[in-house]
């Protein structure tokens, strides 16, 4: 038999295998704690995800783009009275107010007498043509006897061209006083009247040129009035003005013809629609906005000056940017997309979204052109993200 053998190894050697050793199942170790920090770290935003290859094919991929978008502009307007209707009256002389005869909210037909004023001055003129109608009586008798006493050759011809001139100077007074009454309101009949009868008549009636509804009263019995002072504004209320004043950035879409919709909220049940009539040529400096209008009929008296309304211009068109609608994902009222980080990484981010469009939908906010994003599958893609959070969770 022989005798036992141990094999020893040498004292430096037996060190230099332990650290071996040592050193191999430190690298090992750490090897596995750097891909659990990668793992976690790909697991720590729930938005990301990594495409699989399974996926890549269905997937298709591009940046927003500029597209021709027919767009609307919505600005806040009002009911206004057509400037075109309107008759402000007064009365072409001074005195003072006897009776009323009309109040807001009357309807009153042309030729109505609104009030009946007392005017001195009226009286005054009437006066000076009753005097002329008098001196123009006078200077056709006179003339009449002139040119018969000129036929039996008692008086000479110079006279008879002397009582002339004074005809032609007293009808020219009859004729200036009577143009002075037309302007203070005496109708041709008043006037012969007046001749017929030499009756002064002080009483002054003020008429509405026009008829409609009596927007406003300014003068109450007792007042003495001025022929600048406006006493009743009467309005033809069957059709009214819708206004709106547009900033000016957007004044390059306006146009006469362009389609408008209006909403008064006073009568939400009304659905108005209708074309502009008038685009002001210049912008209020003050505002910065160009004003607008569009003709609205009101034959059953609806819609009332001052009311408030909405109005939607419709009919142009703009350049916005746009993703389409197999881009988005709606998730708890919000509106996501994909935006690609790196290769086959994907961020779910997201986005303020606008009007649609053929499809597509108006980017407001939240991505560029310049970024790539999901355009077709993002569904897919984020059933993907879903279910990489479930088993990250696990």
């Amino acid at each position: 038999m022989f005798p036992a053998f141990r094999f020893i190894l040498p004292p430096f050697r037996v060190t230099l295998v332990t650290v071996l050793a040592a050193t191999s199942v430190l690298s090992f170790e750490g090897c596995k704690k750097e891909t659990k920090a990668e793992v976690a770290a790909a697991q720590t935003d729930p938005l990301a995800v990594k495409v699989p290859p399974a996926l890549r094919g269905s997937l298709k991929l591009g940046a927003p783009h500029l597209t021709d978008v027919s767009g609307t502009l919505q600005v806040s307007g009002r009911v206004e009275t057509d400037a075109s209707r309107i008759a402000r009256v007064g009365s072409p002389v001074a005195g003072r107010i006897l009776k009323l005869n009309a109040f807001e909210g009357q309807n009153v037909r042309a030729g109505t007498v609104l009030a009946m004023l007392h005017s001195t001055n009226l009286s005054d003129t009437q006066l000076s043509l009753i005097k002329a109608y008098s001196t123009e009586t006078l200077a056709q008798a006179a003339t009449k006897r002139a040119e018969q006493l000129v036929e039996a050759d008692v008086i000479g011809r110079a006279e008879l061209e002397r009582r002339r001139a004074e005809l032609v100077q007293a009808s020219a007074e009859v004729s200036s006083y009577e143009t002075q009454l037309r302007g203070l309101g005496m109708t041709s009949q008043q006037l012969k009247t007046l001749q017929s009868t030499r009756r002064l008549s002080a009483d002054y009636p003020i008429v509405t040129p026009r008829g409609g509804t009596v927007l406003e009263r300014k003068v109450t019995v007792g007042q003495v009035i001025q022929p600048a002072d406006p006493a009743y504004t009467i309005a033809d209320l069957s059709s009214v003005w819708i206004v709106a004043n547009v900033p000016e950035e957007e004044a390059a879409m306006l146009h006469k013809g362009l389609e408008v919709s209006v909403r008064i909220p006073a009568r939400p049940e009304q659905s108005i629609r209708g074309a502009l009539s008038y685009v002001a040529p210049t912008v209020d400096p003050a505002t910065r906005t160009v004003e607008v209008r569009m003709d609205l009929a009101n034959t059953q008296g609806l819609f009332k000056p001052d009311e408030l309304a909405s109005v939607t211009f419709n009919g142009h068109t703009e350049r916005k940017l746009t993703i389409p609608q197999t881009a988005i994902v709606r998730e708890e009222n919000k509106d996501y997309i994909f935006v690609k980080t790196s290769a086959d990484n994907f961020l779910l981010r997201e986005v303020e979204l606008g009007d649609e469009s053929k499809d597509e939908r108006v980017v407001l906010s939240g991505v560029n052109a310049s970024e790539t994003v999901v355009l077709d599958g993002a569904f897919h893609l984020n059933n993907q993200r879903k279910q990489d959070a479930i088993k990250g969770s696990h």
